[in-house]
């Protein structure tokens, strides 16, 4: 086991329990790695030199290093001797020690194999490729090219994705300087025709020139600074020789707020490309921005004819019915969504480690709580059973348009909505057992009261025969199944003789039942999350009814009067995963209701109302889902009175704020945040949800202003070192505001 002065000062560190074997389970997991690849792995070997003492061997995982040469990457690993504890002194009797090999692991997502520099202290550096059968080849110019974007590529698309998390992940700035940016770009052009390569969003089926992880980067590294003219310039030159990638040129120029040219970029694209979703989509927005939906959905509807099998067309089809109010067409339109598979961020197999070491930096910890588990880390089981968080990918964006609907018109509407344009689950067992009914009574008649049986022939004669006769000659004649109690009873009552004709009923049970089938088809909950009132008594929420799956309906034969079967032609079978997601709506909503309805009664009460940090967290999480923006920021602040060691709310309280334009509460939230997050091992100034907030400020309120506010609260010198971090990079790469 390694002592503490086998630990770097300040770099997270998994130490192994085998010699060499994350390297090995990296090289087993390469074929499972599907698109960018998980972070960089750097193992490290360490030695005190002495006979007899044993190596030991830890890892970490690392972004944002340059990844362009084998010279860089073994520099990184280099600089790791420098942080090695050093508490030896003369008199000390503890072993000394050093860095005696590293290897660093980084994956080139576009020809999909491991690049690795093993570097020996003191000694050589040797770079090869592992492919994805274990096999070594020479690195080449183009392989450390393709290599360096896809590190770029990682290190700007994981900065600060909240849901892909890893023990000892070392963030790092990607890109630091003007010249750096340039590399960048010309990587990016160099490699762009080939991007389709490194895959795309879960949301996006087939990854395309335009569709893709490089495209993302770029669009997110320029565009979250309001950047886009160097994003332009190199649309610009690409669009020459592809004319899809107008579309992405003619955001760039939006993003720029030069919409004359952007509109005539359109103008000219779509002559070349009329069947591009993407330049349909950037003209939808264009027009959807400018206030026209009813414009931008004819140009969404045709998208969906150019890509129908991709879920962002219908998504944003859906989207403008929803702007026009045309719910019930958004309903049908997110019915007939694509759905796919979720697959995550490509991660390293886990492996148990002997030993974990997370130094702590004391500085700019002492502002956060303490990392301990509480009472605030325990909820409701209630709350932690909720299903909505864990929806990922097409399910989750499917979900925010249901989420969008309700908070329209309300559940009250969305019901009556969704009995209109779907099949309810009644209505169709209704249906299938007239159609049943009928389709006997059509072809075997009826039977009369005395005993009498109506025989149909082969010939097509009708004769009455005995049930005996019958019966046994049922084999090769069709017999009509005797009448139940219920049918026949009224008629021996009525004294009524039955015709030996074949008749057609509709029993008055069956009018009753599809009577009460379509009520409570139609009728929905009294109250909806919206009708809070003060007391917590009286608030319901009615469950929704399932709707039909299955084979699709039959149109009813007679649709000449009201009173006979239902009619399907105008309806829809819902599929069963918007099924699904209604009854994870409701669940949402049922929460809410008790949580609002609890706290209109504790006011009233004069009480106060008293959850557990977590508690809060969730409900925060829940408002925001469901549109209650201000509800949501108030359980976030009541999350921070509280002890719980968590980076979420601060983290949604500076968005909101941001968008407020509160500068002040944006500063004190946004320190915060970097606290986490530095000590999350995040040392990176952009792209992160921090420099994107203050950035947003600078437009406003100009970087100076921003500045003398930081200056004003007299914070401690390595805080405040950290935050004008995000000011000078503004400064270096010119963004809007560095200058006023």
């Amino acid at each position: 086991m390694a002592d503490a002065t086998a630990s770097f000062k300040d770099v997270p560190e998994l130490f192994e329990v085998e010699l060499g074997e994350a390297l090995t389970a990296r090289t087993e997991s390469l074929s499972t790695f599907r698109e960018l690849g998980p972070p960089d792995l750097c193992h490290i070997v360490k030695s005190t030199g002495r006979t007899g003492q044993r190596d030991i061997g830890s890892y970490h995982f690392v972004s944002g290093v340059d990844a362009s040469s084998s010279a860089s990457l073994a520099a990184y690993i280099n600089s790791l001797t420098y942080s090695i504890e050093d508490n030896s002194a003369w008199f000390s009797k503890s072993t000394a020690w050093k860095v005696k090999n590293g290897c660093y692991c980084c994956f080139n997502a576009f020809s999909r194999v491991d690049i690795r520099v093993d570097v020996k202290i003191p000694g050589g550096v040797v770079a090869y490729v592992v492919d994805l059968r274990g096999e070594r080849h020479e690195a080449t110019p183009e392989i450390w090219q393709e290599t360096y974007l896809s590190a770029l590529l990682r290190a700007i698309l994981y900065s600060d994705d909240p849901t892909y998390w890893l023990e000892a992940y070392r963030k790092l700035d990607p890109i630091t300087t003007i010249e750096g940016e340039l590399r960048f770009l010309q990587a990016a052009e160099a490699l762009f025709m080939k991007g389709w390569q490194v895959g795309s969003d879960p949301e996006i089926q087939v990854a395309t020139v335009v569709s893709n992880h490089l495209t993302a980067g770029v669009m997110k590294y320029f565009g979250d600074s309001g950047r886009c003219q160097p994003a332009a310039n190199l649309f610009e030159k690409l669009a020459a020789r592809e004319p899809e990638i107008a579309s992405l040129l003619a955001k760039s120029y939006i993003g720029m707020n030069e919409e004359v040219k952007a509109v005539q970029i359109m103008s000219a694209a779509m002559k070349h490309t009329p069947h591009s979703y993407t330049l349909l989509h950037v003209q939808s927005d264009f027009l959807r921005s400018k206030g026209r939906p009813d414009w931008a959905l004819k140009l969404a509807r045709e998208a969906v004819n150019c890509a129908p099998s991709e879920f962002v067309t219908w998504e944003k089809l859906t989207e403008l019915y929803i702007d026009t109010k045309d719910y019930e067409s958004a309903l049908l339109t997110l019915n007939s969504c694509p759905m796919f598979t979720f697959n995550g961020r490509d991660a390293h197999r886990a492996l148990v480690p002997a030993k974990v070491h997370l130094p702590f930096q004391r500085q700019i910890g002492d502002i956060l709580p303490e990392k301990t588990k509480s009472e605030d880390d325990v909820a409701d089981p209630a709350l932690l059973r909720l299903p909505a968080p864990g929806l990922r990918g097409t399910w989750a964006r499917a979900y925010s348009l249901l989420t969008r609907l309700v908070s329209d018109i309300g559940w009250d509407e969305l019901l009556k909505t969704r009995s209109v344009v779907f099949v309810m689950e009644e209505e169709y067992r209704m249906q299938k057992a007239q159609a049943e009914i009928q389709k006997v009574v059509i072809s075997n008649g009826t039977r009369d009261v005395n005993n009498s049986v109506t025989v149909i022939h082969e010939d097509g004669s009708v004769t009455a025969g005995s049930a005996t006769l019958a019966d046994d000659d049922a084999s090769t004649r069709g017999m009509s199944s005797p009448l139940s109690e219920t049918e026949s009873k009224p008629e021996i009552e009525n004294g009524l003789n039955v015709s030996a004709i074949p008749i057609i009923r509709v029993s008055s049970e069956s009018d009753t039942e599809r009577e009460i089938a379509e009520a409570t088809g139609t009728d929905i909950a009294e109250q909806d999350e919206a009708t809070e009132s003060a007391s917590a008594q009286g608030i319901t929420l009615e469950k929704p009814v399932q709707a039909a799956a299955g084979e699709e309906p039959e149109p009813s034969q007679s649709s000449n009067s009201n009173q006979e079967a239902f009619s399907f032609t105008n309806k829809r079978l819902c599929e069963r995963w918007l099924d699904n997601l209604f009854m994870v709506l409701y669940e949402d909503l049922r929460v809410w209701t008790i949580f609002r309805a609890e706290v209109a009664h504790f006011k009233t009460q004069h009480v106060a109302y008293r959850k557990t940090g977590l508690e809060w967290e969730i409900l925060g999480d829940l408002g925001i889902r469901l549109h209650h923006k201000e509800e949501a920021k108030e359980a976030y602040q009541r999350c921070l009175d509280t002890s719980r060691y968590s980076q979420k709310p601060w983290a949604k309280l500076l968005e909101m704020y941001a968008e407020e334009g509160d500068i002040t509460r944006t500063i004190q939230a946004a320190i915060r945040v970097a606290a986490y997050q530095y000590a999350d091992y995040t040392e990176m100034t952009y792209p992160t949800l921090i420099a994107r907030c203050f950035f947003k400020l600078g437009q406003i309120h100009g970087h100076a202003k921003i500045s003398f506010t930081l200056l004003s609260m007299g914070l401690p010198d390595p805080i405040l070192k950290i935050m004008d971090s995000y000011l000078q990079y503004g400064k270096t790469f010119k963004v809007e505001g560095y200058d006023f």
